[in-house]
């Protein structure tokens, strides 16, 4: 019986010790490398406050232990309110010992939260190093209370380079007009209380922008404003356009006003009067060569009396409102139709529409024959 216990006892041991064995083989195996942390990430410039709306930076210095870098790389997660606008591709200021990495963000609502920033160094040999990530902060928003003629622009300047006001029908005129902006989301630009607007083009940057805009209003405005919010002079500033009528383009390359008729007739008026006052000269003196003072005002009344003349329109073409490629289309033709020519620049001919408006089509959409 004793014996029996003695061989059980060391049996059991024996099978004890195989299995720590085993164990401990199996935890050595399993056993991760930890890799090295070589990036250390800390804010330098970050705004306490922001307007929502506004375009702000961020500013990260990431230093390396390791002497030779090829690159860092970034990932943004867990944000709130707002829009990376460089996404992974900061504006980067390189130092002997460290990197100055810019981010910019739009804000898009009245709670942000910076992005969590991950960081991972490549050096080129296809080391392995850990990431280091620098937890976003939440930032303080301020919204604005506007005026009604608030423009939906936030920036560090907005400047007309130029503008332009011509008729648009018996009721309206057009106002088109380019402006610059700095630090500014210039898609945003909205006017309020007009009859029509929209963008015909613009140059979207984080820290030059370019619009052209066109405005439909009321022939009654004598002087059409709007407001934006400058972020440097922290107010809101007033852009005056003063509305006077030109008769010759918009911009440089629109002429959307027809002939004014009334100007032509008081012309051939003129020219008719000098013509007759020549005659008069020519037979009192007898003097032939004064004739030359018949002819001149003769061709100029011949030619203004010729017929505009019409052309044919291909079915489906496309009438804008000004001749640019990226105009505004208000109407598009249901079939080929005739319409008066009033002009044309460039690869866009103006025409008068039926309804006495006026629009430019390309040059494409003229019938053949």
């Amino acid at each position: 019986m004793i014996r029996l216990l003695l061989l059980s006892f060391f049996f059991f041991l024996t099978l004890r010790a195989d299995f720590w064995s085993v164990a401990d083989s199996n935890e050595t195996n399993n056993t991760i490398v930890e890799l090295p942390k070589v990036l250390y990430l800390n804010f330098t410039k970050m705004p306490e406050r922001i307007v929502r709306g506004e375009i702000f930076s961020v500013t990260i210095k990431t230093l390396s232990t390791v002497q030779e870098i090829e690159d860092v790389e970034y990932e943004l997660s867990n944000f709130e309110g707002v829009e990376p606008l460089n996404y992974s591709l900061p504006y980067r200021e390189i130092y002997p010992k460290y990197y100055d990495d810019t981010f910019y963000f739009l804000a898009t609502k009245s709670k942000v939260k910076l992005p969590d920033f991950t960081a991972t160094l490549i050096d080129g040999r296809e080391n392995q190093y850990k990431k280091t990530t620098l937890s976003g902060n939440t930032i303080n928003v301020i919204t604005l209370n506007p005026k009604k003629d608030y423009a939906n622009i936030i920036a560090n300047s907005f400047e007309l380079a130029e503008y332009r006001t011509t008729s648009y029908d018996k009721t309206h005129n057009i106002v088109v007009f380019v402006a610059n902006a700095q630090n500014c989301n210039i898609k945003s630009f909205q006017l309020n209380n007009v009859y029509k607007q929209g963008i015909e083009s613009s140059t979207e940057s984080i820290f030059d922008s370019k619009i052209t805009y066109y405005a439909v209003i009321d022939k009654k405005i004598q002087n059409f404003s709007f407001s934006y919010f400058n972020l440097i002079k922290n107010k809101f500033v007033k852009i005056d356009i003063p509305i006077i009528v030109d008769d010759d383009s918009v911009t440089t390359q629109t002429d959307l006003k027809p002939k004014d008729q009334s100007r032509e007739m008081l012309k051939m008026s003129i020219a008719a009067s000098v013509a007759f006052i020549a005659l008069l000269f020519v037979l009192y003196r007898k003097k032939y060569i004064y004739a030359v003072f018949i002819l001149i005002p003769l061709l100029y009344i011949s030619y203004t009396l010729v017929p505009t003349k019409d052309i044919c329109i291909k079915s489906g073409s496309n009438i804008r409102l000004l001749p640019v490629e990226n105009g505004t289309i208000f109407e598009t033709t249901q079939s080929v139709i005739r319409l008066e020519k009033e002009g044309s620049v460039k690869e866009f001919i103006k025409v008068k529409l039926q309804n006495q408006k006026i629009g430019w089509v390309k040059n494409e959409d003229i019938c053949s024959n």
